[in-house]
């Protein structure tokens, strides 16, 4: 995985939903607030890859099996937000946040959450 796999989810132009972590959007207002929105996945921890980070963790360094694991499911739980919010007709989620736990020791659960909204121009 190069760095450009590690960091954010997809665009506005693939997606034609805005996804941002703010209350608001520069030169943009809210024209109607459909209402929260999440994407929910759970994934289970992989043997091989728990013992991996067991002796990686003897001696340092990053887990890098964890984490490719974890932005995978960063990934999906985005991708089943946006699905939501278009579905639902918005163009945008406002105060997009992650929520991370464990999953009865079996597993992590990852939900991505936010306000699905329709922005329009500020003015316009």
């Amino acid at each position: 995985m190069g760095i450009e796999d590690y960091g954010g989810g997809p665009g506005a132009r693939e997606t034609g939903v805005l996804v941002v972590t703010t209350n608001d959007v520069p030169g943009y207002r809210v024209e109607q607030v459909i209402g929260e929105v999440f994407g929910l996945t759970v994934r289970s921890r992989h043997l091989g890859s728990q013992i991996g980070a067991g002796l990686k963790s003897m001696i340092g360094g990053e887990l890098k099996g964890l984490t490719k694991t974890l932005v995978e499911t960063r990934t999906q739980a985005m991708d089943r937000l946006i699905e939501q919010a278009r579905a639902r007709g918005a163009n945008a989620v406002l105060a997009m946040r992650f929520d991370v736990t464990d999953a009865a020791d079996v597993g992590t659960e990852v939900c991505a959450y936010g306000t699905a909204v329709v922005l329009v121009p500020a003015g316009g």
